[in-house]
This record gives C-alpha cells, structure tokens and sequence, in this order.
C-alpha cells in the first residue's frame, strides 16, 4: 500500500495532473484496492469537516495582502532603501536580495511571490552593473524561500491546520530560523566574493543621511508585521483576524502611495482567487488522503516497517530528513507538505519529538525543494525574470544557498531551541 501511494503520487504528478486531483485519486484507489469499508460514502463529510474552518480563512486573506504590496510598489521602494544599507559589503546588491527578501517575507506569506517580486526589481541592475549572473539569480531564487518560513506564513497555517498545533506558536518558531537563515545565506556570500571578487560586482557606499532617509520607505513594511504579528501575540486577534487587519493596512499603504487604484484591485483580486483556489483543492485533497491513510491503515504500517529498521529517535528522524531532500526533487512544496504530514507528523509525534519544532524543520526541507531542480518552483520564477541566459546558470547558483539550508537543519536537530526558545518565552 505504501509503495502503490508513493509510485502512484509521482507518476500522475509526472502526467502533469493538478496536484488537488492527485491527491483526489490517490485517496480513490487506496479505498478501492486496500479498505475492506466502503470510505469515499463519508467523501460529503470529510471534504466539509476540512474546508469549514476559520482558520483557513487566513490564508486567501495573507494571499491578497502579498497580491496588494505587489502591485502597489511597495517592493521596489523596500528594495532601493536597503540597497543603501547592506550593498557597501562584498557581495554589493546580492545582500539587498537577501534582505529584500527577508522584509517582503514578513509581510507576503509566498516563497513564490517574493522571488518574483524581488527578481522583477533586481535583475535590470544585475546586467547593468555586471554581476556574476549565477550567484545574483542564485541569491534570489534562495532568498525567496524566505517567504515561507518567516511570519505570517501560508505553509505555517497550513500545517498548523492539519497538525492541530498553535499557528501562533508556530510563527513564533519561525522568526529566529528564519532570520539566522537570511544571515547565513548573507556570510555565504561574503565569503564566497571575498575569495573571488569577480562574482559579487561593484560595492556601494551610501551615506548616513541617505541611509536615514531610506528609513521612510521601509516604515510602511515594518509597521505592518508589527501590525500583524503583534496583534497576534498581544492577544488582541487570531491570526485570521490578523490578516484581515494587514489586507486594510495594505490597501491605505497603497492609497498613502498613491497606487490604489481598481485596475490594481482588480488584478490583486484575480491573483488572490487563482492562489487561493489552488491551496484549498491541494488542502481538502490532502485531508481526503490522510482520511483514506488512516482508515486503511497506512500511517500505522509506515511506522511499524521504520520500528523495524531498529532505529533510534535520531536515525529516524535522518532518515525521514533524507527522504524530503529526495522528495523535495519531484515534488511541489505545498504538496509535499501535505502528503507526507499526516503519515511523518504522527511518527516525529512518537518518537517524542515537538511538533512545533518538527514543523519548522519540515519548512527548512521544503524551502530547499523550490530551489532543487527539476520541479523548483523558484527557479523557474527568478529565470523568467531574467528573460535571458541558461536556466542552469540559476541552479548552480543555488547550490551554496542550499547548502546554508542543510546546515540550518543540522543547527536546529543539535539545537532545537534556536525555534522553540520563543514559543517557551512567550
């Protein structure tokens, strides 16, 4: 059964299926071949039972608040005024990349979209002032992942929802990894330009006064995390009622900027719906599955053959680390998440591990997938940006960034409290 799941995931995903239908399907044939109950008769419940949660609301709502600073031009702005702080070191404007990246994160909720934005922005200067096009494109497509670890986060709430954890614990988690990820990919590419100067392109010095005054341009994203985050974690709202307080932000940074407008809604609008769409099917889909798993006994056979390897806590937990790095090839991000979620969390749950803490490892894994090819959802993103050059010059500048990723999820076995030291504090 287990191997007919996995063969069966990869094969219709190779056919270019959705992904919704997939899981769909899956669910189907596992009630078909292996359930001795007829279970799709409880298909009108299941699909309902998932889809008729508050909780959920959050995520078309963090998904239009992204579409708004978008389209509004808030990035562009962001993007101009940490280039005056972070460009004077070796490595120039691939650390306003990064940084870029790390604050449009704090606010979109979308690895994709924050690539995209910030490849749109960037890469016009990449050709102007000659960097070294693997690294620059490299650095985007790497800082883009950001978007899913740093709060608010889609994935985050998604699998809060199918964990049954504490999305706000779960933000909480994600803030330190994902902030020592931004530096760790920032001292990557300190070293790797001081010891070939050629990749990094000319620095940027810019003074006091400059730098103060691009301050003004970086208030309207720093009071909107506060906004978001703190009403969170004052107790003041939930994260859904959070992000409905950043969507209202937004729209009158917009209008403060002069970019509101109802071609701009309209086209934030569309956007939101298409997204949004799309992580709900591949959702229920997944709560269908984990419905047919279960039933059928699917998680409880995965756990007894990895009880059977005789392994330790730690031997397990590698090797279910090995198989998303695997995974992670073939499969898209949010689709990996929740097609393994319900057969791995309920074994990391028996192993006596945390399950806060396991989901921000799960994150870590799955921002190396949209970097890996061939199915990399950010490279295909940062190369259609360029417009130009090999796709291969975008992946092989990924590989010291990917690499910064496996050492974040070796700190964070060997150190599980670099996350789970502010859900404990506060």
């Amino acid at each position: 059964m287990i191997a007919f799941t996995s063969l069966g995931l990869l094969g219709l995903l190779a056919l270019s299926i959705p992904v919704g239908i997939v899981l769909f399907l899956l669910a189907f044939g596992i009630d078909t071949f292996f359930s001795p109950f007829p279970l799709m008769r409880g298909l009108g419940q299941v699909v309902w039972s998932s889809s008729n949660s508050a909780t959920l609301i959050a995520v078309p709502l963090f998904v239009l608040l992204g579409e708004i600073l978008v389209r509004s031009g808030v990035a562009r702005r962001t993007y101009s005024a940490l280039e005056k702080w972070v460009a004077w070191m070796p490595g120039g404007l691939i650390h306003a990349n990064i940084a870029t990246s790390t604050m449009f994160s704090a606010t979109s909720g979308s690895s994709v979209a924050t690539a995209a934005t910030v490849a749109t922005v960037a890469m016009p200067q990449a050709k102007a002032l000659g960097y070294d096009p693997k690294l620059f494109s490299g650095a985007i497509a790497a800082g883009g992942t950001l978007g899913i670890m740093i709060p608010p986060s889609i994935n985050l709430i998604v699998y809060g929802f199918l964990t049954e954890s504490s999305i706000p614990q779960l933000f909480l988690a994600g803030l330190i990894p994902g902030l020592l990820l931004a530096l760790l990919f920032m001292a990557i590419t300190v070293i790797l330009c001081v010891l070939r100067p050629s990749l990094g392109g000319p620095k940027r010095s810019s003074t006091l006064s400059e730098k103060l005054a691009g301050l003004a341009d970086l208030l309207p994203i720093l009071g909107l995390f506060g906004a978001i985050v703190g009403s969170i974690y004052a107790g003041w709202a939930t994260p859904t009622e959070a992000a409905t307080v950043g969507v209202a932000i937004a729209l009158a940074i917009a209008a403060q900027q002069k970019a509101l407008s109802r071609q701009m809604m309209a086209d934030a609008l569309r956007g939101a719906v298409r997204t949004s769409a799309m992580i709900m099917l591949v959702v229920i889909g997944a709560y269908v599955l984990n419905f047919a798993l279960t039933a059928a006994g699917v998680s409880r056979a995965l756990q007894n053959m990895l009880t059977g390897l005789g392994l330790g806590p730690l031997e397990t937990l590698l090797v279910i680390v090995l198989i998303y790095i695997v995974l992670g090839f073939f499969i898209e991000t949010l689709s990996l998440m929740v097609a393994t979620i319900p057969i791995v969390v309920p074994i990391i749950a028996g192993l006596g591990y945390d399950k806060v803490w396991f989901g921000i490892l799960m994150i870590i894994l799955v921002e190396m997938a949209l970097i890996t090819p061939p199915v990399g959802l950010n490279l295909y993103v940062v190369q259609s940006a360029r417009k130009s050059g090999s796709f291969s010059d975008v992946m092989l500048g990924c590989i010291p960034y990917a690499l910064a990723m496996l050492a974040m999820v070796g700190l964070l076995i060997l150190a599980p409290q670099i996350a789970l030291f502010l859900p404990s504090t506060l």
